[in-house]
């Protein structure tokens, strides 16, 4: 497997271009040094640059830890308790510092790190001797990885830097617009689809599939509201379902180590617990999935992450078919009072047997708004959380892409007959009727009343997976004080938003300033 070939396979990852230095002393070579002229030579050497760029993936400024920050709770669906301040603010659109490391640099200085392996496998493999289709697939995960960092750099700043050959150190950041860098993930992520296979043998399950270029492109298409071709791409994975892909019986599954790399899982990050060293680029790295010390309760992890109250309302607004609470909500929010809505479910919680004891609420808080995001917990199988999170992040899963794809036939003007067809497949998975069969069933009156009442579905099958974010963009929630008005009847942080500005994140400052004026700043900052 894919997260058992990381440890001790970064070299390819951490050559770097140095400039910027002279003198008599330092023009001294040492023999042990890795280079690029003795390193890109044998198959080795791509497997092990391509193994270094996935390691990219195992940095806290990822889906390890702080960008679970970014798209969890700045979106509606959560919120920040930190008692640090600062990365309180940058979820509550208070930008003051615009070198905030945690809350913005560090995630432009780490994709682009991410960005950097990718293209110097890119540049290198190509010129090794070596299996023609290994080398087209090692070629298609480097452009598949490279296309999933810049996503990230235009949904959170919408422009960027694009560089598509290595640099050294005299690179001076240059404007590139949102348009230049969706052209660049949709060329990535065609060639990645060309390149790579549909499937992997046992021992390289993990890495990126015809299958993930292809959703990934879907989503990227739908960012730009280009539907029709989003829908072509969808349409691959759906013509799978029952060989490739599929919804998997049990929900929770998705979240936990019991039953990874399914036939739900379109992208996974292999996170495991066995390296518990710190985050550099040696043999030690730490591999394991850091989020859920942030989000679980004070006494467990730290509560700096924590869900608001609406979507538990949500969630209890409709019945299952066999009259009991929908189990999603069990296993993606914790609140006062679960273990009434649940009976039959435990009510054990980490280290507490009874966590539904009034006295058990006196560290986690009593305000009815304290919630906290159980979704990816590890209370399943100890007592306490650590940095330490085995199970895999699924940074794409099947059910995502069928309810995109009932959004894409609806907005190219398919009729929501056919599109419902997908939403109650998710639907029924977790026990729930066909949407003609709710409460609900008013929603397929209109185009208009689908696509909304789709919103919600779409947060209750996927709160706290880091799409909100996207979504938010996608629907012009963001752009209309109508949308900021719904969204503050939500999340109070909104009431902080400025239409035209907080859609996007400040580009750091210190790239502003480094790159000697080739770098300008988003709007209104």
């Amino acid at each position: 497997m894919l997260k058992k070939k990381l440890y001790g396979l970064l070299i390819g990852g951490t050559l770097m271009l140095c400039a910027g230095c002279s003198g008599d002393l330092l023009d001294i070579d040492n023999p042990n040094q890795v280079t690029i002229p003795t390193f890109w030579n044998k198959a080795e050497d791509a497997e092990a640059g391509i193994n270094g760029c996935y390691s990219a993936l195992y940095k806290e400024p990822t889906w390890m830890k702080w960008l679970s920050f970014r798209y969890d709770l700045t979106s509606d669906e959560g919120w920040s308790s930190s008692p640090w301040t600062e990365l309180g603010d940058w979820t509550r659109f208070q930008y003051s510092n615009y070198n905030f490391y945690e809350g913005n640099n560090m995630h432009w200085e780490f994709f682009y790190m991410g960005i950097f392996r990718c293209n110097q496998v890119l540049k290198y493999v190509p010129d090794i001797e070596m299996d023609e289709t290994e080398k087209s697939q090692i070629l298609g995960q480097a452009t598949f990885l490279r296309a999933l960092w810049y996503f990230q750099i235009n949904l959170l700043w919408e422009k960027g830097t694009l560089i598509l050959e290595p640099v050294d150190a005299g690179y001076r950041p240059k404007d590139a617009s949102e348009e230049e860098i969706w052209a660049q993930i949709e060329t990535d992520l065609l060639c990645a689809a060309d390149n790579l296979p549909e499937a992997w043998d046992t021992e390289n399950v993990g890495r990126a599939t015809q299958g993930a270029a292809r959703a990934l492109l879907g989503k990227a298409y739908m960012q730009q509201h280009r539907y029709a071709e989003a829908k072509e791409q969808f349409e691959w994975l759906i013509a799978r379902e029952g060989t490739l892909y599929g919804l998997i019986d049990n929900w929770v599954d998705n979240f936990t180590d019991l039953n990874e790399n399914n036939e739900e899982g379109i992208f996974e990050i292999q996170f495991d617990d066995t390296n518990k060293g710190g985050v550099g680029n040696d043999a030690s790295m730490a591999t394991g999935f850091q989020r859920t010390q942030f989000y679980a309760p004070s006494g467990i992890g730290w509560g700096d992450g924590k869900a608001r109250r609406w979507l538990v309302d949500e969630f209890l607004k409709e019945k299952r078919l066999d009259g009991k609470n929908d189990i999603r909500l069990y296993n993606s929010i914790l609140y006062h009072g679960f273990s009434q809505d649940f009976p039959d479910e435990s009510r054990k919680y980490y280290n507490v047997e009874d966590a539904d004891a009034d006295a058990q609420w006196v560290n986690w808080g009593q305000n009815r708004e304290d919630c906290y995001i159980r979704k990816y917990s590890t209370s399943y199988y100890r007592d306490f959380e650590d940095y330490f999170a085995r199970n895999n992040y699924r940074i794409m899963r099947y059910a995502d892409i069928l309810l995109n794809y009932a959004e894409c036939i609806v907005e190219t003007g398919g009729s929501v007959t056919e599109a419902v067809q997908y939403v109650d497949k998710v639907r029924n998975r977790v026990g729930l009727a066909n949407l003609a069969d709710s409460q609900w069933a008013s929603c397929l009156s209109s185009s208009e009343a689908f696509l909304k009442r789709l919103q919600m579905e779409r947060t209750l099958e996927l709160c706290f997976e880091g799409w909100r974010w996207a979504d938010l963009k996608r629907w012009g929630l963001l752009d209309t004080q109508e949308g900021i008005d719904e969204l503050k009847s939500r999340d109070a942080d909104f009431e902080n938003f400025t239409i035209g500005k907080h859609r996007r994140l400040p580009i750091p400052q210190t790239e502003i300033d480094m790159s000697e004026g080739q770098l300008t700043q988003n709007p209104e900052y």
